[in-house]
């Protein structure tokens, strides 16, 4: 499994993360695009990080609500949630370009991504943007039971997919995850180990009533916002490569 960090989302002078300790641990950073966190010469910076690391960088696109953060849904017409995606991954696809790296794929962020995986027309129209852009580039989305829907999807558009686990997260019984109003749904970090574990050995994950599902990701998100947070990468990183 790889690793992935959304980045790059501190705003002149509001700090956001710690990026430059997270870089050497992961393999994909998401960048955010401005619209809920990243500035101009925030996005500069995390992109030389990247280079420096040797990390994949994607666009880490969002509703535009730089003042919720991006957590909060919005009613957008699909022709203009389009072209707020279009936007948003085209200007990291420049600034990635002018510190000659490539931009390889795009994970939606925030209240985006949870209505990307629980509304197929928002789903649609995501996958639809990213089918018509100039060149071929990879959807980001959560690893679920509905994986086989969710390829047959991309097929149709001629898109790739790179499905995601979370590595902290509780997961309820359908695969999603579960809603962080309830109890137990961020693991401790002994939990959160566990599941890694879990995930690198046999790609499944424990729900909150003990079931079992296969989620088989292709990739890890973890959280590094924190010294702590830093650390706990650094953990799942030596346990993903078997160390």
């Amino acid at each position: 499994m790889l690793l992935n960090c959304d980045l790059g989302e501190s705003y002149g002078s509001w700090t956001m993360g710690l990026d430059e300790q997270v870089m050497p641990y992961i393999n994909q950073a998401n960048v955010a695009c401005g619209f809920h966190g990243g500035d101009p010469l925030t996005i500069q910076k995390t992109l030389a990080l990247a280079k420096t690391s040797q990390v994949s960088v994607g666009a880490h696109p969002a509703y535009p609500d730089l003042v919720g953060f991006g957590r909060r849904s919005m009613n957008l017409a699909p022709q203009e949630l389009a072209a707020t995606l279009l936007y948003q991954i085209s200007a990291l696809d420049g600034m990635a370009s002018c510190e000659k790296l490539e931009l390889s794929y795009v994970k939606p962020h925030g209240a985006l991504y949870n209505d990307m995986m629980a509304r197929p027309d928002v789903r649609a129209t995501i996958m639809q943007a990213i089918a018509s852009y100039h060149r071929p580039i990879t959807l980001m989305l959560q690893a679920t039971p509905n994986a086989d829907l969710h390829r047959e999807e991309a097929d149709a558009l001629g898109i790739k997919l790179l499905f995601e686990a979370f590595a902290d997260r509780c997961y309820d019984n359908d695969g999603a995850l579960l809603s962080r109003s309830k109890p137990g749904a961020v693991h401790s970090r002994e939990k959160m180990l566990a599941q890694v574990l879990q995930l690198r050995d046999s790609g499944t994950v424990t729900t909150v009533d003990g079931s079992c599902i296969e989620l088989r990701p292709d990739t890890l998100c973890v959280h590094g916002d924190n010294a702590e947070g830093v650390a706990a990468i650094a953990e799942i990183r030596a346990l993903v490569d078997g160390e």
